[in-house]
């Protein structure tokens, strides 16, 4: 008796409000449904994928074209002058950049002395997927790497160091690392080096097919980074940086055994040799080796003369002047932001910065037919931040950065795209709007190093 009365209070109640209301308590309701935390932690990320969906839709993202201007700087300013001197510093602590020196020729080593197995697949591999997170493609990666070895840990327990996102602990783990879209080569290579004991990693430039299968041959498993294309919610041929565990390999077969963390099945796949480099070379034939400590000489000694990081940088380069003169269509794009990269990588930012203008001409003349220009490019890589930066293009790095960050990516959640600009600004003299930058930094990777120390030496706290 008391229920029935209860519910027909209740029904009484609901009758008499004025339908005017319906529609905003509905929506209220909704909205606190959401926000419910089972609810939230299962709809957040779809709720995120809508939202950039509908903001690509009103601004694609595939449209915006970053156009170098190498103009003349702002007038000198006091602050500029401080920076500038500061930059100089900086830069004799690393060799001078120097004219282009075509290198002397480092055509590809003989991998090895012996003939490689026709096939080889590796033991042991336990397969991670990046599936119900975000951008976790290199956590995924990272961890089945070192689960390779007998590192016990998760693809969490990475992501907690390289990708901890927002500051905001009233977020789960999982929201606050939303923001941060990609996790970068040295993050990784940092996080065994640093965040473990037993074992250690390296990355290289300008790798090649028979050497990763010379270092599988030898029981090495290497990440690779590399370009993938699929069809977007639009169906046009998109493009996307992704990491690659390769285990394996099988010349009957041609091609590599890998595992992709984000297809679904993406154990033991084949990845043909042809499609390997052509995904490859998206990021300058990249390549990283997890490795137990004590096998360091081994891994050294299979590298051969990839273990000088300054001749892979030359090699590198050597294929990307190569591959330059070689190269036709929208794939010479790739071939000019690697030389670039190279030039970087060898402190040759003039030179670096000469490549990566004539790479964003050949952005600008794309040909959309054949897919959606890779802006993503910029999330990835900062190469072209490097070269402008150090070459005094200081509006350039910030153009560059703001078409990134505006017109690239439905929020402006590039870190390492935020410190660059706040370090250019910084240099025309915008003090306010280096530390906004710096402190925007800090919201997508609580504290980041790099934006830290750049508020610190300004005087103000992150």
């Amino acid at each position: 008796m008391l229920y029935n009365h209860f519910m027909n209070n209740v029904i009484n109640k609901l009758k008499s409000i004025n339908k005017k209301w319906y529609v905003p308590i509905g929506i209220l309701l909704i909205i606190g449904i959401y926000f419910l935390p089972p609810v939230h932690d299962r709809l957040s990320t779809r709720v995120e994928l809508l939202r950039t969906r509908i903001v690509y839709f009103f601004n694609p993202p595939s449209e915006a074209v970053f156009q170098p201007s190498e103009q003349t700087q702002n007038p000198l300013t006091v602050e500029t002058a401080v920076g500038t001197a500061r930059a100089e510093m900086m830069l004799t602590l690393t060799p001078a950049s120097t004219p282009t020196v075509k290198p002397a020729s480092t055509s590809q080593p003989t991998a090895t002395s012996e003939p490689l197995p026709a096939s080889v697949v590796l033991d042991g591999v336990v397969y991670v997927d990046q599936h119900n997170r975000w951008n976790y493609c290199g956590p995924a990666n990272l961890t089945m790497a070192l689960n390779f070895w007998g590192w016990g840990g998760d693809r969490d327990d990475v992501a907690m160091v390289v990708k901890p996102g927002s500051p905001d602990t009233k977020k789960t783990f999982i929201e606050r690392g939303l923001p941060d879209k990609n996790v970068m080569p040295y993050e990784l290579v940092d996080f065994v080096n640093f965040q473990t004991t037993e074992y250690r990693a390296l990355s290289r430039l300008g790798g090649d097919i028979q050497l990763i299968k010379k270092l599988i041959a030898a029981g090495f498993p290497v990440v690779v980074e590399k370009g993938y294309y699929e069809r977007d919610y639009t169906g046009k041929i998109d493009w996307l940086g992704h990491y690659l565990f390769t285990t394996g390999y099988d010349d009957e077969r041609g091609g590599f055994i890998v595992q992709d963390a984000y297809l679904k099945p993406g154990k033991d796949l084949l990845s043909t040799y042809e499609d390997y480099i052509d995904g490859w070379r998206s990021f300058n034939y990249l390549f990283i080796v997890v490795y137990p400590a004590e096998r360091e000489a081994e891994v050294l000694n299979l590298l051969g003369p990839w273990a000088d990081e300054t001749w892979a940088a030359n090699h590198a380069l050597e294929i990307a002047e190569r591959e330059t003169q070689e190269i036709e269509g929208n794939n010479s794009f790739f071939a000019w932001f690697n030389k670039g990269t190279s030039h970087v990588a060898l402190f040759q930012y003039a030179d670096a910065a000469i490549a990566f203008d004539q790479a964003f001409r050949l952005y600008a003349a794309w040909d959309t037919s054949e897919g959606n220009r890779p802006f993503r490019m910029m999330w990835y890589q900062t190469g072209p931040y490097f070269a402008y930066y150090y070459s005094a293009r200081y509006q350039d790095v910030i153009n560059l950065a703001t078409t990134t960050l505006n017109d690239t990516i439905s929020t402006p959640t590039l870190e390492e795209s935020l410190l660059w600009r706040g370090r250019a600004y910084y240099m025309i003299g915008d003090t306010n709007s280096a530390i906004a930058d710096y402190r925007a930094a800090l919201q997508v990777h609580a504290n980041w190093f790099p934006a830290v120390q750049a508020l610190q030496e300004l005087g103000v706290q992150p």
